[in-house]
């Protein structure tokens, strides 16, 4: 995963070595299985539209579903960058959509009624994960108007404070980098 992370950042950036211990909660990990999830629901709505049609009774409606798979890429995506609780939103509201568009398939005369039934089942469970989801980043990540954010347990060391004292003590600048001595005799004016 860091090598993934390290494509992705500029050439100043500092690399990512190794990582510690993540500061993410369980909302930022259903947020982000969540969005994962979501790209990859997306993926297959795009790529298999008339299976899914198919398979749901809703036959011509194809260019619909696929729609709605580059939406649940741009969710995903949104889910899985800083602003997650805008992409969990978006879920939301997308899930919301994606019901609106099952129910009229629920008609008595739709062979593949049960299989609508389960969609709608399989649409609201990840719709109480996005709800779920979306209350616990908003809860983690919301500060009052005017809280400072405290830093008061991070010392900016990966491996603590400990560690990095002495770290540089046996270090030895690289024969290039080593300033030389100026040469004497042409600095020095005479003395007469």
């Amino acid at each position: 995963m860091n090598m993934l992370s390290n494509i992705t950042r500029s050439e100043g950036d500092p690399k990512l070595v190794r990582t510690g211990t993540s500061s993410a909660g369980a909302a930022d990990r259903i947020a982000k299985g969540l969005g994962w999830f979501s790209i990859g629901l997306g993926l297959a709505e795009i790529l298999a539209p008339r299976q899914i049609t198919r398979a749901l009774g809703m036959q011509g409606s194809e260019s619909l579903v696929r729609a709605y798979g580059f939406r649940e890429i741009a969710s995903g995506l949104v889910t899985l960058s800083p602003d997650k609780h805008m992409g969990l939103c978006s879920r939301l509201a997308g899930d919301a959509i994606d019901v609106a568009t099952l129910l009229p398939a629920m008609r008595a005369d739709n062979p593949k009624r049960d299989n609508v039934t389960v969609a709608l089942a399989m649409v609201l469970g990840v719709t109480l994960l996005d709800f779920l989801g979306e209350q616990g980043v908003r809860m983690r990540h919301t500060r009052a108007r005017g809280q400072r954010r405290l830093y008061h347990d991070r010392s900016g060391f990966p491996k603590g404070i400990q560690a990095a004292k002495g770290a540089a003590r046996n270090f030895q600048a690289p024969r290039e980098m080593r300033a030389k001595p100026p040469a004497l005799s042409a600095a020095r004016p005479s003395a007469a």
